[in-house]
């Protein structure tokens, strides 16, 4: 189950970016919400020249589910 609701409208990387963004609000501290903007902004500007729609596909699928793994792994601990 994605984190957050929309998840399966995402089809652009763009979209993706804003949702993951989204998803870092969720995080419990402010030092992991930063970790994970960083991370995001640097996995954005690294496949930013993707031209493949597939691979994009992939990355966006990926992205969703590591998403939902790193949001489960933090609120879990409650």
């Amino acid at each position: 189950m994605p984190p957050l609701v929309g998840a399966e409208l995402i089809q652009t990387p763009v979209q993706l970016y804003r949702y993951l963004l989204r998803c870092c609000r969720q995080l419990p501290t402010t030092a992991m919400q930063q970790h994970y903007r960083h991370t995001i902004r640097q996995g954005y500007n690294s496949h930013s020249d993707e031209d493949d729609p597939e691979r994009v596909q992939m990355i966006i699928q990926r992205a969703i589910a590591d998403a939902d793994w790193i949001l489960d792994k933090y609120t879990k601990k409650k």
